[in-house]
């Protein structure tokens, strides 16, 4: 019966920082949304750009190269978000861990190389 008091109250833990966790920004932007100061007028709606007018659109198509290369930045960063904790808790985790953590980063590895024989990987 404790072992099922526990198993109930994790879940409790979990709903209670989801709900704060959708309450505490709805919160915030409610109040903000109370508190600024609301004075619309038509310059407040212009395009703004360094203090001049704009003289031409906006909407300027960038290189698909760019979005790819910072995709592979951020998956990279991801892969050391998981390898830190690892890395802490690596004397209790023991030999199964390390097979598991190796396995992740021989995956890791081989989408290096696809992306590098793609030529992903290339800036200009």
């Amino acid at each position: 019966m404790d072992l099922l008091n526990l198993y109930q109250n994790n879940y409790l833990i979990v709903f209670v920082f989801l709900c704060l966790g959708v309450l505490l920004p709805v919160v915030a932007l409610l109040i903000g949304k109370i508190l600024r100061p609301y004075k619309p007028s038509a310059e407040k709606y212009t395009t703004y750009e360094s203090g001049l007018d704009p003289f031409h659109d906006a909407r300027v198509q960038f290189n698909v190269r760019y979005y790819v290369f910072a995709l592979m930045f951020v998956i990279f960063d991801v892969e050391t978000v998981f390898l830190y904790p690892w890395a802490v808790a690596y004397e209790k985790l023991g030999l199964f861990a390390l097979i598991e953590m190796m396995i992740f980063v021989i995956m890791l590895l081989i989408g290096l190389i696809y992306a590098w024989k793609k030529k992903v990987l290339k800036w200009t």
